[in-house]
């Protein structure tokens, strides 16, 4: 989880790998008028994000149930986003592995690559960005160094 710009696709694509767990992009599940609402600069709502989310959440139960672990890439800037993510497993079933860097990091990288994620959003994302709950379980990570280092750190957290 955590705004645009801190490298969730490429942290959970690597964890995946060292894990051999499924990796699902949960960008790629947005729908076409999500994607079209941000490329013009325009933030998301809790109406638009909703189906999105109730479909990655129902897309980890179902491989939950079918016994595979699954890395899911999604901003979860919300508690209540979270909560949807969770409906569908276990209890303690979801570690939140939050991604974070300084905001120039962020627009940075922002600015350097191809997304449909305009830099202008960053601050709207972190206006929204709800920190993990003492009692939801997950972990902050500074995604300023290597990829290998965030990884390195989080199989230590998770203990996997």
């Amino acid at each position: 989880m955590g705004v645009s710009g801190t490298g969730k696709t490429t942290v959970a694509s690597a964890l995946a790998h060292h894990l051999g767990w499924r990796f699902i992009e949960g960008d790629s599940l947005h729908p076409p008028a999500n994607i079209a609402k941000m490329s013009a600069g325009t933030p998301l709502d809790d109406d638009d994000r909703r189906p999105w989310l109730e479909v990655l959440g129902r897309l980890l139960a179902f491989h939950h149930v079918d016994g595979v672990s699954s890395v899911l890439t999604c901003s979860a800037l919300k508690r209540s986003y979270r909560e949807m993510l969770r409906a569908g497993v276990p209890e303690g079933s979801v570690f939140f592995v939050h991604l974070n860097a300084p905001f120039e990091v962020l627009r940075q990288r922002m600015e350097s690559r191809e997304h449909f994620m305009p830099p202008s959003l960053l601050q709207s994302q972190l206006d929204t960005l709800e920190p993990l709950g003492a009692d939801e379980a997950g972990e902050v990570f500074d995604v300023s160094g290597a990829v290998e280092d965030v990884v390195r750190a989080v199989v230590e957290v998770m203990g996997v």
